[in-house]
């Protein structure tokens, strides 16, 4: 009887354990879902060679990979605790269900050592009910031998149902123990790939650190072409101000400024500027398919390299070869220009808020173009020379002042 409660117990204390830790089905959803990024960097890795012009891309993209590798391997690890907590369970259960099972074999051997005590006179039911003393005694004899019969059968079939219980218990520990065996082979295969990964970049940073005059000029020329961006885009929005001020003046419609000296607004752009502002953190990512973000808004120092420091004015997302920018709300086709190391670019006002999407090889739009949300805008270009790089540039302004854009995007 201890022992049953003991076992018991013990079986209370592993499923209050198993409630509290994440389930296996979950984790499970969230490793696929980390092997899916890992898949999607691998192409990036793959598709894009090593070259000074997107060294630092490349070394963002070993980063994320890198991450989600340790990702991975710590998803594996509590898979691993989780499994071990079912193992543990499952033993602790069929304990249990043994311990019922032996228990009603004890309890049946009892009965059917009474029976055999009691034979002649149980074998012979009618002389049984007929000895009684009167009528009701012998309808009284009657119930008990239908009991006692049904009794019987309940037992057998309870002591089958246990065995079976016990049977279905042991193959799903076995297939526990076949899943375990699994989990750590495939942390085993992550953790060398960590090791490979972790080499690779490791020469990678090698190299770059060789040619660290190279890179250091390439940064100083993307430095002063994204200075050259961000002075075409405050010319083109002082432009739009002053004119949106003069047509309000000049029209009868009526147009007005957020802000003191801000852009003068229809009632329509306001609507929309509203709208969009409505929308922050559920606005869709300006391309599709596989992309990562391998340089994001603001200043950057790299852990890697010695006194390399990068900034920029929104985030740049590499992408495989084809693809294609998109709007991320609707708006306007506000300009359309080309700048050295841009290629074309393509600004989309929306009320007071613009948008901005740059290296393009082919623009879809034209000036003036009413666009909606998800919209095609063009094709992203691919520099075959610098390693098939295929990146897209994207900002987000309100007024004349750059904002993060992560924070706006649906992740």
């Amino acid at each position: 009887m201890k022992c049953k409660l003991f076992i018991l117990l013990l079986g209370a204390i592993f499923s209050s354990f198993a409630q509290e830790q994440p389930k296996i089905v979950d984790l499970e959803k969230e490793r696929q879902n980390t092997l899916a990024e890992i898949e999607a960097t691998n192409q990036l890795l793959n598709e894009n060679k090593l070259t000074i012009n997107n060294a630092l891309n490349r070394l963002n993209l070993q980063n994320q990979q890198i991450e989600s590798r340790k990702k991975m391997i710590s998803l594996l690890s509590l898979e691993l605790t989780r499994m071990d907590a079912e193992i543990a369970g499952k033993k602790t259960q069929i304990n249990i269900l043994e311990a019922e099972l032996q228990e009603k074999k004890d309890n049946y051997a009892n009965a059917v050592k009474k029976m055999y005590i009691h034979r002649n006179r149980l074998n012979n039911n009618l002389l049984f009910i007929l000895s009684a003393k009167d009528f009701t005694q012998s309808i009284h004899r009657i119930m008990y031998l239908k009991e006692y019969s049904k009794w019987q059968e309940r037992q057998a079939k309870e002591i089958v149902e246990k065995q079976a219980g016990i049977n279905k218990e042991r193959q799903a520990l076995q297939k526990n123990r076949e899943k375990k065996q699994i989990l750590l082979n495939g942390r085993k295969e992550e953790e060398e790939q960590l090791i490979k990964e972790k080499s690779n970049q490791r020469e990678e940073i090698q190299i770059l650190e060789k040619d660290k005059k190279k890179l250091q000029s390439e940064l100083a020329k993307k430095k002063k072409q994204a200075e050259a961006l961000e002075k075409q885009i405050a010319k083109i929005i002082a432009e739009e101000t002053a004119k949106s001020t003069s047509t309000a003046t000049q029209s009868m419609e009526e147009r007005q400024a957020e802000i003191k000296g801000g852009y003068a607004m229809t009632a329509t752009e306001k609507a929309l500027s509203s709208s969009f502002a409505e929308n922050k953190g559920n606005l869709p990512f300006p391309l599709r398919g596989n992309y990562k973000i391998v340089s994001h808004f603001g200043v950057h120092q790299y852990k890697e390299l010695s006194k390399v420091t990068v900034n920029n004015n929104g985030i740049d997302l590499e992408t495989t070869p084809g693809n294609e920018a998109r709007t991320i709300f609707d708006g306007v086709v506000s300009r359309i220009f080309i700048l050295p190391g841009y290629h074309n670019s393509i600004i989309v006002r929306h009320g007071n808020y613009l948008t901005l999407y740059s290296y393009l090889e082919q623009v879809y739009v034209k000036q003036g173009d009413q666009v909606s949300t998800g919209q095609t805008l063009g094709k992203i270009y691919t520099d075959t020379e610098n390693g098939n790089s295929t990146l897209l540039h994207f900002e987000l302004w309100k007024e004349q002042t750059k904002l993060n854009p992560l924070p706006w995007l649906n992740r």
